[in-house]
């Protein structure tokens, strides 16, 4: 397989990337923290459940679009925000936002994306959403709220999951962690994979485009990096986002979240939604998955904000199990960073091709003809 109009599902596009970019990339993708039990927890938890069908029902017509904070999405799910993706494809940021504009479907933008808020407005102005790190300087995150602002943002995205650097022993082995020193092995690796290699040196090495203003005049994309990781991560508080809430009129969302009390917390702060996320195993190995999660912190906000997860999803049927349990939405990042990777907006756009094809045949075996008819009398419990 060579292209990605070819791939059936998500892993078949996985191992496109797999073998178009350099180890030192894939591994910095794919892996997760530590011993990487994480990674599995999250794919179990959807194992766990089944979904029963129904039959005889008229399926002859069937949609699966979504609403969500007074939009209409074509499906119930969107892109999450992945950062330094352009290390994987150059301009991958735009080509994802792309992609989720053309499907009609939202995209976070990552607060460590290779691209500037405003350039990505500039491609997807009405799926943009933007997720913010807060820096130890005040006046930056106050100054990345206000250009989202001024571009036209509606929705902000607080990522809380990050408190200290993880130790993702993938990137340590390989030296892509800062300052980045790629081992012997990677080096060499790299040069067997020489599409890769040339576009990532016709392009130059990814800037994190948000912080440069940031870092000092003509800043090189090392200087910029450096800037960026001196700020990233930051311990923030209650307070910080008590005082994001009164600067920010949009909607606001904190996405990190997996502890019941913390999403009443944000409830009482004014947030208008959680994401339920793990932050992709990436963070804290013995963490829960999001879909273990989603009922308690259901329950818990009793229908008060909106309630969406990340972490795990790789089949049209799982998105639907997190809608049975009371999502209402989800978001999937390595999915179409692999597409990206492995073929760019093409294989961006067959990511999501594959996702909602999924959606709709798993609706019509459960008897389903829309996603109001998929409630939790349909899942079952079981190994």
């Amino acid at each position: 397989m060579t292209s990605s109009q070819h791939a059936i599902n998500i892993e078949d596009l996985r191992q496109l990337a797999r073998r178009r970019i350099a180890r030192i990339v894939f591994d910095y993708i794919d892996g997760g923290v530590e011993d990487e039990e994480g990674l599995l927890r999250n794919r179990e938890a959807f194992s766990r459940w089944r979904l029963v069908p129904h039959y005889l029902q008229d399926i002859s017509r069937r949609q699966q679009t979504a609403s969500l904070f007074g939009r209409d999405y074509a499906s119930p799910f969107g892109i999450a925000p992945t950062g330094l993706a352009a290390f994987a494809r150059p301009g991958a940021d735009l080509l994802l936002a792309q992609a989720a504009a053309e499907a009609n479907l939202p995209f976070i933008m990552s607060g460590a994306a290779t691209a500037s808020i405003e350039q990505v407005m500039a491609v997807a102005p009405r799926h943009t959403w933007f997720q913010l790190y807060v820096s130890r300087e005040t006046a930056v995150t106050e100054d990345l709220i206000r250009r989202a602002a001024a571009a036209g943002v509606e929705t902000l995205v607080l990522t809380v999951d990050v408190p200290v650097h993880s130790k993702r022993e993938r990137d340590w082995r390989n030296g892509f962690v800062p300052p980045v020193k790629p081992s012997l092995a990677c080096v060499l690796d790299m040069l067997r994979h020489p599409r890769w290699l040339a576009g990532l040196l016709r392009h130059g090495l990814p800037r994190f485009e948000n912080w440069a203003p940031y870092a000092g005049d003509n800043a090189s994309a090392r200087e910029i990096a450096a800037y960026f990781t001196s700020q990233i991560p930051f311990t923030q508080t209650w307070f910080d986002l008590e005082r994001i809430r009164r600067i920010w009129s949009g909607k606001l969302l904190l996405k990190g979240v997996l502890a019941p009390t913390d999403a009443l917390r944000a409830l009482d702060c004014g947030v208008d939604g959680v994401i339920i996320s793990n932050h992709g195993a990436r963070q804290l190995d013995c963490a829960p998955s999001p879909l273990e999660m989603l009922p308690a912190i259901r329950a818990a906000v009793a229908g008060q904000m909106a309630v969406m997860l990340d972490g795990g999803i790789r089949r049209g049927s799982d998105i639907l199990k997190a809608w049975a349990l009371g999502a209402d939405f989800t978001f999937v990042g390595r999915p179409t960073l692999y597409g990206v990777a492995a073929d760019g907006l093409p294989g961006a756009q067959r990511a999501l091709q594959i996702l909602q094809q999924e959606i709709d045949l798993t609706l019509a075996q459960l008897g389903c003809a829309d996603l109001g008819m998929l409630t939790g009398e349909l899942l079952r419990e079981g190994w």
